[in-house]
């Protein structure tokens, strides 16, 4: 009876998301921007995903990485809140929006802070940048080059503002590792992030990010815009004891994307318990075998603008996983399987291996057959992707609806 209400209950959830991305309007599915990704704090277990890796313009987002910057710099003792930075008269010109600073005034980092997080003001992130990188571009090859360092593979910055540049790209799963280094790197200045007003030479200056004071358990971080983007947010919520940090990029407008991630954090706190607790549970299970297959096909070097190279040859590594004799679903639900097929399930894609062989271990508790994690490098970026393989198509698509009713996401692809 208990295995029985679990299931109905992981049912339920993988309903409820299914119409969450039905009933939005500009549905998900159909905006060509869209993309987003929830994961746990605590585990980094992906609670959720739907178009994580593809490529996005960041908009004021990139403002985070500018705010790790001048963090770090403070740190560091290269800075203090007291320091003044100088306006120069490009920082000066930066379009809206700003808190229109002029050539040959300055900004004490105190004042700046509040300035990006609550106005994301574009002059405020010039002058940072110009203060750390002496010029803006050249602050930008450094924001990239501490992206690379923090796991960000996909992310190439060109300012530090987020205004329209076509070679500044990023994805979803990138800037949720932002998120959460932002917090983890420094948590004394996370606070900062909360903050929904501040004053400036007379002028009260209110925060675009609603999802803080409307949303329960959120504590910030950043909202940002531009055409080319659409609306996106990044968010991080606690309740109780648990922690989830969520990006959504594409949102038609700010109210949709504010209800799409309101919706996704409440489904992620329910769901990530059982996700949490399933992943703790597997971390000791060993490796049983190991099979390497590499294509003998150079790996470029990393170039300026990833987003426009050509595609490699993937390089693949297999970590093969046997079922879990304990705690298999209902005989109903199992899928007999042969394994001399060129069909694959895959249940999920992430840049740390150990999150992807939790989840392979989880999966064949519920599903029989052989459970690999493969390595695959593609233009330089290191994925892990858990897959249930050798199947026929139609084995396939049965395995994944299987996993689908407990509450376990798939997808079906060819091997």
């Amino acid at each position: 009876m208990l295995t029985l209400k679990r299931d109905i209950t992981a049912g339920m959830y993988v309903l409820g998301v299914f119409l969450l991305l039905l009933i939005l309007s500009g549905s998900a599915l159909a905006n060509p921007r869209y993309s987003s990704i929830v994961i746990d704090a605590d585990t980094g277990a992906v609670l959720h995903e739907s178009s994580a890796d593809a490529s996005r313009y960041p908009a004021s987002l990139t403002k985070m990485m500018t705010l790790y910057m001048l963090f770090e710099a403070m740190e560091q003792r290269k800075m203090t809140v007291d320091t003044r930075m100088p306006v120069s008269t490009h920082a000066a010109g930066m379009p809206q929006t700003n808190i229109g600073l002029r050539a040959g005034d300055s900004i004490s980092v105190r004042e700046a802070i509040p300035a990006l997080i609550v106005r994301s003001a574009n002059d405020v992130a010039t002058v940072v940048a110009e203060a750390l990188g002496k010029t803006e571009a050249n602050f930008g090859r450094m924001m990239t080059d501490k992206a690379r360092k923090l796991g960000m593979r996909a992310t190439t910055f060109r300012n530090a503002s987020g205004l329209p540049n076509s070679e500044q790209k990023t994805t979803a799963r990138d800037m949720v590792t932002l998120s959460t280094r932002l917090m983890k790197d420094f948590p004394k200045y996370y606070h900062y992030f909360s903050t929904q007003s501040f004053s400036y030479k007379g002028i009260t200056y209110n925060s675009h990010n609603r999802m803080v004071r409307n949303t329960a358990g959120v504590d910030g971080l950043k909202t940002g815009f531009i055409r080319a983007s659409g609306f996106n947010v990044a968010t991080s919520a606690r309740r109780g004891n648990r922690r989830v940090v969520a990006v959504v990029m594409g949102g038609n407008t700010a109210a949709t994307r504010d209800q799409h991630m309101a919706r996704l954090i409440d489904r992620s706190f329910n769901q990530g318990n059982h996700v949490t607790q399933v992943a703790k549970n597997n971390r000791n299970i060993s490796e049983v075998a190991v099979t390497v297959a590499k294509v003998n096909a150079p790996t470029p070097a990393l170039k300026p603008y990833p987003e426009q190279q050509k595609v490699p040859e993937p390089i693949v590594k297999h970590y093969v996983f046997p079922p879990v004799a304990s705690a298999q679903p209902a005989q109903p639900q199992k899928v007999a399987l042969q394994t001399n097929g060129d069909w694959a399930v895959q249940v999920g894609s992430y840049h740390e291996p150990d999150r992807a062989r939790a989840h392979a271990q989880a999966v064949a508790r519920w599903i029989p057959g052989e459970i690999t994690v493969s390595e695959v490098e593609i233009s330089n970026r290191r994925l892990y992707r858990a897959r249930l393989v050798g199947l026929q198509e139609e084995q396939a698509r049965s395995a994944c609806q299987s996993l689908t009713r407990q509450g376990i996401g798939c997808l079906v692809v060819r091997s």
